[in-house]
């Protein structure tokens, strides 16, 4: 097993929930520390409060992966006689660094929509409000027949050439390749001041934008020539769309009441807010962790029956009950699911790397609100 440091533990953590999923607004990233320390133990956490660090104090944990940023609006001071300033001096004296993901782990693929999304067993999941999608690219690159196929393999081992469910696609043609060698060239074929005609094949693969780099990588270290010809095409297509929201179906159809029973029970919250007719037979449901007032019209475009979020307002509801747009509101807090999410994924991914590491689950309740009965 390898000893790991912060860095290669959120480059890992990248690769399923990047920075460009997050909203322009969202203080994403390192918030407090470094990561060049090396880690063993890390804690993942809805929220970072005093009663968080300490649990990580007490489990030995240096990284905490929270999903709320601990400071969301830019700080001018710390002061350390306040709750947010004796929080950072707490962390800096224990070297405890703080890693936030937020609206970027919302989007991510597995993230805290599918958990909750799954979590109420929805079918035929899609993005309710997509909000990234990636440039298409088309690689073509010339190689002598020799080694194309070589290089078809390499291609598609970086991740080129993915088309829906099929993997490794490709288009070969052929054609006559011209070049003279000049000086100071170390040409794989031909010599120096001689035209050389060579056959060789032009190999087209498609690939998105995030992975062209590893693919121009890849291509030039398997490639026989010094300077290989390629070249680059940005296609109108794009790749599948990320975003925020999940819409799935219940296996069954219910009434309203019985379903907000069943979120209830599913989330294990004490109560739900609703908005509908109890005897409203729903089916098709739009999920979205956190607050979703604003999502309302997302929803509905969807054709959703009801709609699982936190933080409704009063005049939201009141625009979702004149669209016919049930609301089932189960509070905030429900994104505690990513906390058993992100420690389960991290710890198998991190096995795959051979990274010794553990993560562990935060058990502090950061629920501010009770209720009266």
């Amino acid at each position: 097993m390898k000893k790991v440091n912060g860095h290669e533990i959120i480059a890992l953590f990248e690769q399923w929930s990047p920075k460009r999923f997050a909203e322009d607004w969202d203080p994403i990233g390192l918030h407090i520390g470094q990561l060049n320390r090396q880690v063993e133990n890390v804690l993942v956490t809805l929220d970072v409060n005093e009663a968080v660090v300490d649990e990580a104090i007490k489990n030995r944990a240096n990284l905490i992966i929270a999903h709320h940023p601990p400071i969301f609006s830019p700080m001018k001071t710390v002061w350390t006689d306040t709750p947010q300033g004796r929080l950072i001096e707490k962390c800096i004296k224990h070297d405890i660094s703080v890693y936030a993901a937020h609206t970027n782990l919302d989007v991510a693929p597995g993230g805290v929509n599918d958990l909750l999304a799954n979590q109420l067993g929805l079918l035929d999941l899609e993005v309710m409000s997509p909000t990234v999608s990636d440039p298409l690219y088309k690689l073509a690159v010339f190689c002598p027949v020799s080694h194309a196929e070589q290089l078809r393999a390499v291609l598609a081992q970086a991740g080129a050439g993915a088309i829906g469910d099929y993997i490794g696609c490709s288009f070969t043609s052929t054609g006559t390749g011209r070049f003279i060698p000049s000086t100071g060239a170390n040409p794989f074929i031909g010599e120096v001041g001689k035209l050389e005609e060579v056959e060789e094949e032009r190999i087209e693969v498609v690939l998105p934008g995030p992975i062209r780099g590893k693919v121009l990588k890849a291509m030039l270290a398997a490639h026989p020539y010094e300077e290989p010809a390629y070249d680059f095409f940005v296609l109108d297509q794009r790749t599948e769309e990320f975003g925020l929201g999940r819409v799935g179906n219940l296996p069954e159809k219910m009434e309203l009441e019985q379903f907000a029973i069943y979120v209830k029970e599913t989330f294990k919250v004490p109560a739900v807010r609703v908005v509908g007719s109890p005897q409203k037979q729903v089916r098709k449901v739009a999920v979205l962790g956190g607050s979703g007032s604003k999502y309302i019209k997302a929803a509905k475009r969807k054709g959703a029956d009801v709609f699982v979020t936190g933080d409704m307002d009063f005049h939201s509801a009141q625009d979702a009950e004149s669209l016919d747009l049930a609301i089932v509101d189960p509070g905030h807090h429900v994104e505690k699911v990513m906390i058993t999410g992100v420690a389960e994924y991290m710890q198998h991914a991190s096995r795959e790397k051979g990274y010794e590491v553990t993560f562990i689950q935060s058990e502090i309740d950061t629920e501010p609100f009770r209720f009266v009965y």
